[in-house]
């Protein structure tokens, strides 16, 4: 079996520090929480990221990337049905490839205390945007629902990841989301390759 290379290693030891803050919260997440959340001894975890800050920098700069991509892949639909089909999928997709940095992105937006990490909340902001919601103009109901449906969406990929079922339970997690969003179940829900495409 190949050695996975650096870049692997370190985005796995970031999208898990990510689900640890997104649970815990950035202070009360220690180097060794971490450590051990990737199987890495605490020199091992430094010899990767140098400090807790830098694991938080490159945390975020990795979220920001994630909500860039959801934004984009939406922002030329009008807001209705088809850009909500279309940004379940791509942040569906996106939390089933990094789950701890979607429910780190989503953290503020579904925490009481707001969860985030970084000074800017552009990265949540973008995700609420994809959904056409600003929470000072948006209807309540609007904002409720896709609170509900990123929730959902988050802590639902958290689970299929933690017992491997993220392929099985994609459309589950899908439906249950439009459902949240009061679409009602789509018929079918793109693939990341689809999105891209």
């Amino acid at each position: 079996m190949a050695r996975p290379f650096r870049q692997q290693i370190d985005e796995g030891i970031l999208d898990r520090a990510a689900a640890l803050f997104a649970r815990q919260g950035y202070v009360k997440t220690s180097l060794q929480d971490i450590a051990d959340a990737v199987g890495l001894s605490k020199a091992g975890l430094l010899h990767h990221f140098p400090s807790k800050d830098a694991l938080r920098d490159g945390v975020v700069a990795q979220v920001d990337t994630v909500a860039r991509r959801v934004l984009e892949a939406v922002q030329h639909l009008p807001a209705g049905r088809e850009r909500d089909h279309l940004g379940v999928a791509v942040v569906l997709d996106a939390a089933l490839a990094h789950p701890g940095l979607v429910a780190l992105l989503i953290a503020p937006v579904t925490r009481a205390d707001g969860g985030a990490i970084a000074e800017d909340a552009s990265p949540e902001a973008a995700v609420l945007e994809a959904f056409c919601v600003d929470p000072a103009t948006t209807a309540p109901e609007r904002v409720v629902r896709v609170i509900g449906a990123l929730g959902a969406l988050a802590v639902l990929t958290l689970a299929a990841e933690q017992d491997d079922q993220t392929t099985a339970w994609r459309a589950h997690v899908a439906a249950t989301c439009f459902d949240a969003l009061g679409h009602g179940r789509p018929a079918a829900l793109p693939s990341s390759d689809q999105v891209e495409a």
